[in-house]
């Protein structure tokens, strides 16, 4: 035993960025918001900590959960960002445009104001304006709203963490004051030029330059994530920039006996990856794939180990450090899922492969997609609630198909546009063309997304722990028998089992109330019951309750019946009763209180009672088939202030 535990201290920093992931999630996960003196000792005493043991790796990692709770607590309260009190119609909307999301039915429209702060409108008027211009005009401010379920998409705090403070809509636009030329109006000039959708969303990190139909297809494929910039597309356009310039310094002996033609060509392919970084909108995921890419690129620089566990763990901590939020969102928990176990299948499994090289390629290939998809795949159900059963085959044909052919002819096309020649775009959207067809044919297959429902957190805190325990623990081959030999994956069984048993047998919620208490969802006989058909004010709240039950977002969901505006839901033996907006209080709410069948009261106002207190839901929740209510958050720091 003494020989198995100093084996694991070789690995012991590895677990630094689960230890830390763990901290910054407890306090993100958290339903009431910890003191600031609080805070403030966890995080004191975890760097204390970790520097008073550091040479003991158990209470170093201990230190490193406490520390990430309390920097995590720390550093939002730096952020800071005021969110709008109360929706506001009619008002008048003047600001600088910060940026520009264009989409086949609207416009999004990222404005810096002095009234409002930095806010997000929509319109579907056409806009005749770039980023750096300052526009006017008559529209309306929502408050970022809280997540619709438990551990749900908290879009507030999403909204809070990228300082936006309200979002809206905006119609009569007028250019008030017309920039000088910048580097996002050459990104519009560029896609003026090119006038291409596949420049706008694989190039320039337009968002939702697909349409919705389109995305839904590459969706069902498993290969969505190649319409939005992140590391995949820095890893191209990277490795593309870097074999120019390498042949390019190959070609000029005297430098290359001096120097390795790598270094300057690493160089120079970093500032044409900064270039890219301004031109694609240097959104957050591409500002998270731009910062791993560097790292790598240094390591290359300095003659170390460019991709191993170690420089991804490293990565980890530095991204969690410059933005703990990042660790909470679905682009980096995917990215790093898939990085570990790409890294731990060719550095420590290292599978045999065939002679032939073209199997070799193959082979590389699935076991790649394969692992890639094992290890993401509790996240994408912790996330979006649905798999694409045949992510896998989607991965195989289309990442080399796009890496290879499309991506070159993208960005040879895109360059060639901007000069007044069309030609190479026009090949792209050929090929585009040909790859959609393959895509629509796998997505008509049968069962292409299912949906298993929303996994909860503790199942995914029990697979993180399985999935740490396969890649980090190390075994010893003198141990006889088979188990001890292969503790970690034993363990890795052990724990990935427990999260499984744990999701299946948790039970799904019966009834769902919004935030503002204006949408209803009740379930019967199987299947989700609304008691309207269209909400704007919470839109996604029906396909985020639809995946919650196990059906899908195309599903149709009839209306609750109610009687005189009383909406009454029959759960086993007793029942819940919604009141509508437009219902007199006094005349129902005094015979539903001395009802003994009535557990719960749910009405569009808010209200109190001395007599039934304990029976009346405030604010969002889901209640279970045995009484159980689970509230949705939002009385955190993004929710400021609190209604």
């Amino acid at each position: 035993m003494r020989k198995w535990i100093s084996a694991q201290k070789l690995n012991s920093f590895l677990w630094t960025p689960v230890f830390l992931g763990f901290g910054i999630a407890l306090y993100f996960s958290l339903y009431n918001e910890p003191g600031l003196v609080t805070l403030t000792i966890a995080l004191c005493a975890g760097i204390c900590g970790i520097i008073a043991f550091r040479k003991i790796p158990i209470l170093a990692l201990v230190m490193c959960f406490i520390a990430g709770f309390g920097y995590a607590g720390i550093y939002t309260r730096m952020q800071d960002t005021p969110m709008l009190a109360h929706d506001t119609h009619g008002i008048e909307i003047t600001g600088q445009i910060t940026g520009i999301e264009t989409t086949l039915d609207k416009t999004r429209i990222y404005m810096s104001t002095r009234d409002f702060g930095n806010i997000r409108v929509s319109t579907a008027d056409s806009v005749d304006a770039n980023v750096g211009d300052t526009i006017s005009g008559t529209g309306g401010l929502f408050k970022p709203k809280p997540a619709d379920v438990p551990n749900g998409f908290d879009f507030a705090r999403h909204a809070y963490f990228n300082g936006m403070t309200a979002t809206g809509y905006i119609k009569d636009i007028k250019t008030l004051y017309t920039a000088d030329s910048n580097v996002y109006s050459v990104r519009e000039y560029i896609k003026n030029k090119s006038n291409s959708f596949l420049s706008n969303a694989l190039l320039l990190g337009y968002k939702n330059a697909i349409s919705p139909e389109q995305r839904d297809t590459w969706n069902a494929n498993g290969v969505a994530h190649l319409w939005s910039i992140s590391g995949y597309h820095m890893g191209i356009i990277a490795g593309w920039l870097f074999i120019v310039f390498y042949m390019i310094f190959r070609c000029i002996p005297k430098l290359v006996r001096r120097t390795p033609a790598r270094l300057p060509a690493t160089v120079c392919a970093w500032c044409g990856l900064v270039g890219y970084l301004f031109i694609s909108g240097c959104g957050v995921a591409t500002l998270r794939a731009f910062l791993m890419t560097t790292l790598v690129m240094v390591a290359v620089i300095v003659g170390r180990g460019a991709i191993s566990l170690r420089m991804a763990s490293i990565a980890f901590i530095l991204l969690a450090i410059i933005n703990p939020y990042y660790v909470m969102r679905a682009g980096f928990q995917l990215s790093f899922a898939a990085i570990f176990g790409i890294m731990w299948l060719w550095q420590n499994v290292n599978p045999r492969m065939p002679n032939n090289r073209i199997l070799k390629y193959i082979y590389a290939a699935f076991l790649t997609t394969l692992v890639a998809t094992v290890f993401t795949t509790p996240f994408v159900l912790l996330h979006f609630g649905e798999f694409p059963i045949y992510g896998i085959i989607g991965n195989m044909i289309f990442l080399p198909l796009f890496s290879f052919i499309l991506m070159p002819c993208v960005i040879i096309g895109t360059i060639c546009a901007v000069f007044g020649w069309h030609g190479p775009l026009n090949l792209a959207h050929i090929i585009y063309d040909k790859l959609f067809n393959i895509a629509e044919r796998i997505s008509a297959l049968p069962h292409g997304n299912i949906t298993f429902g929303i996994m909860p957190n503790e199942s995914v805190i029990f697979i993180i722990i399985g999935l740490a325990c396969l890649i980090i623990i190390r075994n010893l081959d003198s141990y006889k028998t088979i188990i001890a030999r292969h503790i970690n994956i034993v363990l890795a069984i052990t724990f990935c089992t427990i999260g499984i048993i744990i999701w299946a047998s948790k039970p799904r919620p019966v009834f769902y109330i919004s935030n503002d208490h204006k949408l209803i969802g009740a379930v019967q006989d199987g299947k989700l019951k609304f008691n309207k058909s269209h909400d704007s004010g919470n839109y996604f709240a029906f396909d985020t309750w639809r995946k919650s039950n196990g059906e899908m977002p195309s599903d149709v969901n009839e209306r609750l019946p109610k009687e005189s505006g009383v909406y009454t839901i029959l759960i086993n033996d007793w029942k819940l009763v919604y009141i509508q907006n437009f219902v007199p209080l006094s005349r129902n709410l005094f015979s539903i209180c001395n009802d003994e069948s009535t557990r719960y009261i749910a009405s569009y106002f808010k209200i109190n009672s001395e007599q039934c207190g304990n029976k009346i839901i405030h604010g969002g929740a889901v209640v279970y088939r045995n009484g159980r209510v689970i509230y949705v958050p939002s009385h955190r720091l993004w929710h400021n202030p609190p209604e």
